[in-house]
């Protein structure tokens, strides 16, 4: 019988990376999408992703911690208990070689995070008191059940699915209710959006990179050589899928422009997210490098295809990039990395139909629970401003404040 014991090292690098998942939130995320929007609606972006955090970290420690990581009911959600996070804190117990405080804070920056993804595809029409109740009911019917699936010990789990920081969980997840709920939204009166100032959303991107690194080495746990490879394969995805839109860019318009550049940052910190702790340095280029393409192709060809008003891309980039990202880690994943994966290149071709599986699942279940959240916020409080609201921008409309005074 192994024994728990406390280790400091771990416990700090953990605290760390709960800090650097939280500044990837607020304000990382926050300055990324606010810069991309209209002067008149960049408080309301700013307000959408600081709320959301606000909102999932209290709702975390009453009820979605213990939802989550309880015991397994019937392969679907955690067993009820802990209220308030009652106990836990007092009693000390650990979790690895971390006090199970730490790892709930951390877990719950995931969960934060997450809802706030969503936010960029619904920019500038959609009622902040419909957002104010979506998050909630998002956060409880969505995300808690597939974060138990994955990482709580449901289904998922049970058939084996390999997600190390959030691919399904995070990325699949805010993706396609994103799409779902934008296509409830429907499209905005004037699609054109000119960047108000993408100085901001540059050093949002930035922030993002940085705080990435607690994202997914800190989802090793411990501060080890887990951690480190993590650390490495993400830094190497993210810079590929740089280059890779800047080459896409080069090609098709003959010069690359920063926010493509940013753009493959961020589609290779998702699509590295779920494979970081098992592939290797080579894996993680070929994840970075084509990610890129995979998104680039749904922005440019997908999207005006369909129609749907996806107003910063969260789809074109968190869910498309998420599933190309779950998809190779049943390819890339190596037993040398991580004992707990093997992919198709080292002989287990059945992960990768695991991983499909993974997909499908979470696409199918965020896609109709979030369809039926909206419609049901729709039909009671409306989710959308009036064409006047929208025309005048959000941040007069709904907060009677501006960012800018000259």
């Amino acid at each position: 019988m192994v024994i728990a014991v406390l280790n400091s090292g771990d416990t700090a690098w953990m605290l760390m990376s709960t800090a650097l998942v939280v500044l990837m939130t607020v304000p990382g995320l926050a300055l990324f999408y606010g810069g991309l929007v209209k002067k008149e609606t960049v408080l309301n972006t700013l307000f959408l992703s600081f709320s959301a955090y606000a909102m999932v970290s209290i709702i975390w420690f009453i009820y979605g911690y213990p939802l989550v990581f309880g015991p397994d009911v019937h392969g679907f959600i955690g067993a009820p208990g802990n209220f308030f996070f009652h106990n836990v804190v007092e009693s000390n117990t650990l979790v690895g070689s971390i006090p199970a405080s730490v790892y709930a804070a951390f877990e719950m920056t995931f969960a934060a995070i997450t809802v706030a993804l969503i936010s960029g595809a619904i920019i500038g029409r959609m009622k902040f008191s419909a957002w104010m109740l979506f998050v909630p009911l998002w956060a409880t019917f969505v995300y808690l059940p597939v974060a138990h699936w994955v990482w709580g010990g449901g289904w998922l789990a049970q058939l084996g699915a390999l997600d190390f920081a959030g691919g399904t969980v995070v990325h699949i997840n805010s993706g396609v209710a994103a799409l779902a709920l934008c296509l409830v939204l429907k499209g905005r009166k004037e699609r054109s959006m000119l960047p108000h100032q993408l100085g901001y959303a540059i050093i949002g991107a930035g922030l993002l990179w940085f705080g990435w690194f607690g994202f997914n080495a800190g989802s090793a746990l411990s501060a080890g050589g887990l951690a480190g490879s993590a650390f490495i394969a993400t830094n190497t995805a993210a810079a590929a899928g740089m280059l890779s839109w800047m080459l896409i860019e080069y090609l098709r318009f003959g010069k690359a422009t920063m926010l493509g550049a940013a753009s493959g940052i961020v589609a290779g910190l998702v699509a590295i997210t779920p494979a970081a702790g098992f592939v290797n340095i080579p894996a993680a280029m070929v994840i970075g490098f084509v990610t890129s393409i995979v998104s680039y192709t749904a922005i440019s060809y997908l999207k005006p295809r369909l129609g749907y008003d996806d107003a910063l891309d969260v789809f074109g980039v968190h869910g498309i990039s998420g599933i190309w990202g779950a998809l190779a880690v049943g390819i890339f994943a190596s037993p040398f990395i991580n004992a707990a994966g093997t992919g198709l290149a080292y002989g287990h071709p059945a992960q990768l139909e695991i991983q499909a599986i993974a997909v499908a699942a979470t696409f199918a279940y965020s896609f109709v629970v979030t369809l039926i959240i909206a419609k049901a916020i729709d039909f009671t409080i409306g989710l959308r401003v009036s064409e006047e609201q929208e025309a005048q921008g959000l941040d007069q409309a709904l907060h009677d404040e501006a960012a800018y005074h000259i």
